[in-house]
């Protein structure tokens, strides 16, 4: 089994030392979904919400978590973002709304962080911007879709829930 990076020899969470590392391109993408009530989901789709365009909002929601995501996760080394692409679909049929969060840099250690804090930021803004309608809302299946770059080269999650 492969030890945990962020706790050192005794135990004590440390932030990982990544200055022997080299620079590579590193990319991440991360998925997931909202699901609503179909009331709801016709709000978000005729974009007349009275707090204005919700998925517009959730997508600066989305790039802005990406760059927090150091501020918000307690180890995680703070990273010069060369890009972020967020893209969202909807699923009609099961009152869902996707989000998709690509990252990327060039550094000593990856995005995923960054792309997985960047589809949780979209996805609570739009559960924010719709409450009013429907505190029912569920967030789920939130999860990495894959990663490029580093020593471990590139990974793609085998079966993800996020459609793709």
């Amino acid at each position: 089994m492969t030890r945990l990076t962020h706790f050192d020899d005794a135990g004590q969470a440390h932030m990982v030392d990544v200055g022997g590392k080299s620079e590579t391109r590193r990319i991440a993408r991360a998925g997931g979904h909202i699901d609503m009530a179909a009331d709801t989901f016709a709000l978000l789709q005729a974009g007349n919400n009275k707090k204005g365009d919700v998925v517009g909002i959730a997508r600066l929601a989305a790039i802005q978590g990406t760059k927090r995501t150091a501020d918000l996760i307690p180890l995680c080394h703070p990273l010069s973002l060369t890009r972020v692409a967020v893209e969202f679909s909807a699923d009609a049929a099961a009152k869902r709304l996707y989000i998709e969060v690509t990252t990327e840099t060039v550094g000593r250690t990856g995005v995923e962080m960054e792309a997985l804090s960047g589809v949780m930021a979209g996805l609570l803004t739009v559960y924010d911007m719709l409450k009013a309608v429907d505190k029912g809302m569920a967030i789920g299946g939130v999860q990495l879709l894959e990663k490029q770059g580093g020593k471990s080269g590139h990974w793609l999650a085998s079966a993800p829930e996020h459609k793709e």
